[in-house]
């Protein structure tokens, strides 16, 4: 009876609830910096390089959106409880082709063909890619995706990759 109790009020917290930024650890941090700003075009808020506690706040100069921990070895392993994807949305399919873009140029692993919808008919879609340390990333826009094929017929594009 306690837990019925305290739905009402989780779901009154969870109307006000926004995302904060993410956190993710990287094995080289200068690596990671010139990733992200790269694809993403975030200011570097913050760092530091002190030994043992290098980090990075990356934004819009006003708004944190990502922190960078060097603090891991390894790749993202995908097959671990955990995160399964990191995904940024962005106002138009055009934009979403400019990451790719940005993406090729950097030699990132991409995943599918390029641009492709959420699921099949789906006008949202995105590009589907990785990170330096393999963390799996989605650039998407809600409109504009149609037209072609999912790559996963039949299941979320962004399930699977």
């Amino acid at each position: 009876m306690q837990e019925a109790e305290t739905v009402p009020d989780a779901m009154r917290l969870s109307a006000e609830l926004k995302t904060g930024h993410v956190g993710i650890n990287v094995s080289d941090l200068a690596r990671s910096i010139s990733f992200y700003r790269a694809v993403f075009g975030f200011a570097q808020m913050h760092e530091s390089q002190e030994t043992g506690r290098e980090f990075a706040f990356l934004g819009d100069g006003e708004t944190l959106f990502l922190t960078l921990w060097q603090q891991s070895q390894g790749r993202f392993n995908a097959h671990a409880p955990g995160l399964h994807h990191l995904s940024f949305q962005v106002p138009t399919i055009a934009d979403v082709a400019e990451a790719e873009r940005r993406v090729r140029s950097l030699g990132a692993h991409l995943y599918h063909s390029g641009v492709v919808p959420h699921t099949e008919g789906a006008q949202s879609g995105g590009i589907f890619f990785e990170d330096p340390d393999g963390t799996r990333l989605e650039i998407y826009a809600s409109s504009g995706a149609g037209g072609s094929a999912a790559p996963t017929p039949g299941a979320p594009t962004c399930g699977f990759f």
